[in-house]
């Protein structure tokens, strides 16, 4: 029936060329075909309907409709736009995120979320809600599964309809209802197709966003629910087990106060947040409103917090971010921690006299900005930074989202001890040789041991290290010392420790307390080898898709930029523990902040920077820095700002156990020189570094 068909067309074709061809076809002169007008009678009457194509049925069955009941131009307009409405309603439905704001997006529904997106959440214990998570910051989520099952039925019908017209395609051809009937649902499943396609292409990459955003709240959530559970830190029988050959981060007992990934990018991390902000969906009277309700905004994420400089002013949105950042806290149960963090001009000098300065005639002013959410152990993590370098609160808070989108980074201290290294001198290279065996029998080092503890309640000495250079002996102590940094506690007992020395050996000639070997404030290779303060390893595990999504980037060309420029360009300059991109950025400004001393940032920087493409096309990350020297008691620790920004990271003062908040800062550094890391590596291997600080640290 299809041969017959198509020789019948062929035929008449050359039938009517042959008929309207004329003189002025075979003289090249303009040629207009004229067609016969159309009468209104049903085309089902004309004799020659069989030899009609399938395009001239459809014109002349519209044309035989009356227009004055439905003009032509408005059965197709009805057609596509009932098509394309549907698919577009379809696509920005509500969907599950009954935490998100009103429609309205005024204050009203700020306040609505308010306590969801702030407050402590009834099902997740005191932490920012799921739902108010999910939303990624109040938008709406389209319907996935209903989309998956229309797909699925449109597909299937449109299959089914060409089958069953070719099945008797003849008879359709003349029959003209039939035929409008296989048109009309032709033409509504090719809108809906195009509909479809077209406004996911618009909005891909913020859609893909919003699912990964999803899946790690999901997962947070059913963490935070106790669903997957170890036994203890350092992995009981309870510990998961990864596939063989692949990388992962072994599982912590999970809080219920976890703080998802945050919903905005950084200033710096994407040229699409420099754009000019969108003010649609912003309430009209913003700067009209009290920091709380803008503070709400924030909160549900109808205004982001980086943008409150550009819709408000630096001077408002100081205390508007502050207001945010307290409730944030709340939800940890530090609650007041910034109170004593100061945005206005005020020192007290009391506290400063003898303990931190002299000769003070006033106080250099440092920016501190926080970063975070970042997911560390198990736990949520907000990092206090101070600093003057553009970008780079922004670049780490970058890494800090992609770190928690990917499930968290994981940590442990390996080694803890704070060290000093008296030089003491002897009369001959013999007695030197001697003072060295001397101090390493067991049963003498007891005695310096107990020598040294007679003058501490919290250190304890664990090693004597003696190293011979003629007549020369350089004792390198090691001592635990509690939540402080120690080096004051060190010195105190290397001084008893002399003392028995000398009761031993006589002629034993202190030449200095400190003889280098320590080391302090300098690079050396016995800090990168030895360790000295906290020794910390901090790993974490970034899925392709949030290397693309929030990195932009690709896994291979973070690790290429990692080999080549950490490895083997700090190999080439013989550089001594600085396998890194920008480690001590990270340390020196946390350290500004938190009361540490600064200048302890050159062994405390140490770092070695690893990254690995794992079986499944992950990125696997890691940062060793065997020399972290921090403390959270004595020293700059207790000036208000500091104290403030150290309980903003949950670790001012003394622990439940001796050293546990010193080693949770160390980690927390570790975890936030990571995030660092990630970020900076990513901006060179997408080659956006120049361009974000450009703009941003002029």
């Amino acid at each position: 029936e299809g041969s017959e068909l198509l020789s019948l067309f062929l035929t008449r074709s050359k039938t009517s060329l042959k008929q309207e061809s004329g003189p002025e076809i075979l003289s090249g002169a303009p040629h207009r075909p004229t067609y016969p007008p159309t009468d209104r009678r049903p085309i089902m009457a004309s004799s020659s309907v069989a030899y009609m194509t399938v395009g001239q049925r459809l014109d002349s069955f519209i044309e035989s409709i009356d227009p004055s009941l439905s003009p032509t131009t408005k059965l197709y307009a009805c057609v596509v736009c009932a098509s394309v409405g549907f698919s577009f309603l379809l696509l920005n439905g509500r969907g599950s995120n009954a935490g998100g704001p009103d429609a309205s997006g005024g204050p009203k529904s700020a306040s609505k979320n308010e306590s969801s997106s702030s407050g402590p959440s009834r099902r997740s214990g005191g932490g920012v809600s799921a739902a108010s998570a999910s939303s990624g910051g109040g938008r709406r989520e389209p319907k996935w599964g209903v989309l998956k099952a229309l797909n699925v039925v449109a597909a299937l019908a449109f299959l089914f309809s060409v089958i069953r017209f070719a099945s008797d395609a003849s008879r359709h051809m003349s029959d003209s209802t039939s035929l409008l009937k296989f048109m009309s649902i032709w033409s509504a499943l090719l809108c809906y197709f195009f509909g479809f396609f077209g406004i996911s292409f618009v909005d891909a990459e913020g859609f893909s966003v919003a699912g990964e955003e999803t899946k790690t709240t999901e997962k947070t959530t059913k963490k935070a629910a106790g669903e997957e559970e170890d036994d203890d830190e350092d992995g009981g029988p309870g510990k998961k087990t990864a596939p063989a050959g692949s990388r992962s981060i072994p599982e912590k007992p999970q809080h219920a106060n976890l703080h998802p990934p945050a919903p905005s990018a950084p200033v710096c991390s994407d040229p699409t947040s420099r754009a000019p902000i969108t003010k649609k969906a912003l309430p009209p009277n913003l700067q009209g409103m009290p920091d709380n309700e803008i503070a709400a905004l924030v909160l549900s994420g109808v205004v982001k917090d980086h943008q409150l400089e550009k819709l408000l002013s630096p001077a408002r949105a100081v205390p508007v971010r502050r207001i945010v950042f307290e409730r944030k806290l709340s939800s940890l149960n530090r609650g007041g921690a910034l109170d004593e963090l100061p945005h206005e001009p005020s020192l007290d000098y009391g506290r400063v006299h003898g303990a931190n300065c002299e000769i003070v005639v006033g106080y250099v002013p440092l920016p501190c900005g926080v970063i975070g959410p970042l997911t560390l152990d198990g736990e949520t993590v907000y990092v206090p930074m101070a600093t003057t370098e553009g970008c780079l609160v922004a670049s780490a808070n970058r890494g800090c989202k992609a770190i928690s989108q990917g499930g968290g980074a994981r940590s442990a201290v390996i080694r803890d001890g704070i060290t000093r290294a008296p030089c003491v001198r002897m009369r001959s290279a013999m007695e030197a040789a001697e003072l060295k065996l001397w101090c390493e029998d067991p049963a003498n080092f007891a005695r310096l041991k107990s020598a040294f503890e007679s003058t501490t309640s919290f250190g304890k000495l664990l090693g004597a290290h003696p190293t011979v250079a003629g007549r020369n002996v350089y004792l390198r102590l090691r001592c635990f010392s509690g939540d402080a940094m120690g080096m004051n506690m060190v010195s105190k007992g290397s001084l008893a420790v002399i003392e028995l020395l000398r009761s031993t050996f006589p002629s034993l000639e202190l030449v200095a307390l400190s003889g280098n070997m320590c080391t302090d404030k300098k690079a050396a290779a016995t800090n990168w080898i030895e360790g000295r303060g906290k020794s910390v390893v901090v790993e974490a595990t970034i899925p392709k898709d949030v290397v693309r999504a929030t990195l932009k980037t690709t896994v291979p060309a973070m690790v290429n930029t990692n080999l080549q420029k950490n490895l083997v360009g700090s190999a080439m300059a013989g550089a001594l523990g600085g396998f890194n991109a920008h480690a001590a950025n990270i340390v020196t400004a946390i350290f500004l902040a938190t009361g540490q001393d600064p200048a302890q940032n050159v062994e405390s920087s140490n770092c070695i920077t690893l990254l690995e493409e794992t079986p499944t096309g992950d990125l696997w990350i890691s940062c060793t820095m065997p020399s972290v020297e921090v403390g959270t008691v004595g020293g700059g620790t207790g000036l208000p700002a500091q104290a403030s920004c150290l309980r903003a990271i949950g670790c001012k003062g003394g622990g439940a156990n001796p050293g546990d908040n010193a080693r949770k800062l160390a980690r927390v550094v570790a975890a936030s020189v990571l995030a660092g890391e990630l970020s900076l590596l990513a901006a060179l291997a997408a080659n956006t570094l120049v361009q974000a600080h450009m703009i941003h640290n002029r």
